[in-house]
Order: C-alpha cells, then sequence, then structure tokens
C-alpha cells in the first residue's frame, strides 16, 4: 500500500517509529541506502503499457543494486517481480553485472552453482525471458531508502523512498546516477508492507497527519512521462512544418 508524504508528515510519522519498529540492517546509523535499478522490457514497451491496463495478473523484471556507478565484477540482483489480485511477490538470484547483462543482452546462461532453489529461480528467468523475447533495457530508476521492520511482527515493513530519479538514456548500472525526478525533491513515497491487517497506531497516525492512500508505480510513472515527452515533441514538429 503506498503513500506520498510531504518533510513535514514524514518527520512526523518517523519520529512515531521507534516505539514500534527497528531500522534495516542497513540503515547504518540511521541513514538510508541507495537502490540502483535497470528496467527491462519489449521492444515495445509491452510489460509496462500491460502493467498500467491494472491487469488481475502482471509481472516485471528488472537488475538492482545497491552502489553507484556498479563495474562489471560488482554483484547484482535480477528479479522477477509479479503481483497477482494485489499480492506482490518476488525471486531473484545473485549474479555479477556482467553475467547479468551477458544473460538478458546475449543469452549467455550464468553457470549452475548447483544451489536447488538458485536452479529454480533461473529457470522461471528462462521462461520469462522466452516468453517476452527479445528484451532490452528500457528504465533507469533510482531512490534513496530507509527502512523499518515490525517489533512484534518482523514481517511488517515500512520503507520510505526520496530522491527518485529516472532516464531513459544511458541504460545501464555503470554510468552512474543522474537524471530527473519523479516526485518532488521534499516527498517521500512510503509503502506498507504486510501479509495482514494494518496495525492500529499506524493507521491512526496516518489519519491524524492526512496521509492518504495513492495508486503509484515508479517505472510507470516514468513511462508516462516518456510518452508526454514524446507527444510533446511530436506536437511542436507538427506546427514547426505548418
Amino acid at each position: 500500500i503506498k503513500f506520498l508524504l510531504n518533510e513535514v508528515q514524514y518527520q512526523a510519522l518517523t519520529e512515531q517509529l521507534e516505539q514500534y519498529m527497528n531500522p534495516d540492517p542497513y540503515c547504518v546509523g540511521g541513514k538510508d541506502y541507495g537502490i540502483y535499478n535497470i528496467y527491462y522490457d519489449t521492444p515495445d514497451d509491452y510489460l509496462i503499457r500491460t502493467s498500467l491496463a491494472k491487469p488481475y495478473y502482471k509481472e516485471k523484471i528488472r537488475l538492482r543494486i545497491y552502489m553507484s556507478p556498479a563495474k562489471p565484477e560488482d554483484l547484482v540482483f535480477l528479479e522477477i517481480k509479479k503481483k497477482i489480485g494485489g499480492i506482490v511477490n518476488k525471486r531473484r538470484i545473485t549474479l555479477t553485472l556482467k553475467e547479468a547483462e551477458a544473460y538478458l543482452q546475449r543469452g549467455i546462461h550464468p553457470v549452475d552453482n548447483g544451489k536447488y532453489v538458485r536452479r529454480l529461480v533461473l529457470e522461471e528467468l528462462d521462461h520469462f525471458c522466452d516468453r517476452y523475447a527479445p528484451l532490452v533495457p528500457k528504465q533507469y530508476i533510482s531512490y534513496q531508502r530507509a527502512a523499518f521492520f515490525g517489533k512484534d511482527d518482523p514481517n511488517f515493513r515500512l520503507t520510505f523512498d526520496r530522491q527518485l530519479t529516472q532516464r531513459r538514456t544511458n541504460l545501464n548500472l555503470s554510468s552512474g546516477d543522474f537524471g530527473s525526478l519523479l516526485i518532488p525533491e521534499n516527498s517521500h513515497l512510503m509503502e506498507v508492507k504486510i501479509g495482514g491487517a494494518m496495525p492500529i497506531w499506524l493507521a491512526q497516525q496516518l489519519a491524524a497527519l492526512r496521509i492518504y492512500k495513492i495508486s503509484f508505480s515508479k517505472y510507470g510513472t516514468a513511462y508516462r512521462l516518456y510518452c508526454t515527452a514524446e507527444q510533446q515533441t511530436k506536437e511542436k514538429r507538427n506546427v514547426s512544418y505548418v
């Protein structure tokens, strides 16, 4: 469940978290951490166009790392993300950036390390890549994340993303982090990740701070911005011809 917070709402809510939640181990010293992604899609953007239609079932594939810029031997995560009736599931394996790009862009299969779970995820990735071939890099998205886990329920997770950055060029993880913002600079995208009901204390805080649920997809928002820019460019060209 997603919410968009301004800076005042964010500060007020996070002041209450210490009582109920623990920070993610990666939030060293209370600081957030970077997440850098390349989304792959078909040449005609089939996956994101299908996703924006809000079907009961949708899926996407992305390459993720937690540092920037990335080097060929750095470890990355190749992920399939599926949403079925509002429930999100993810599968991922660890590869070097060099292996992942060779697999996605040239079909070179990574070496089997003998682990059963890894083999299963690779089989799922193979089916995905075959079903949507050819897949090409389409979208870069990065953000800084602060994450928290429930003290009583470790499966209850809150994440806050800021500095959401996107670009449609230089689509690799080696070029560094740059692009245009998806949300205002002082805004925070909060996601509530839980299998059951939302805790009462959180529902009360959201109501008191007037924080309301939104529908928001990082890749989807970036794609809409791209389509709008393309349409504006076409209209300018048409005017110039006249």
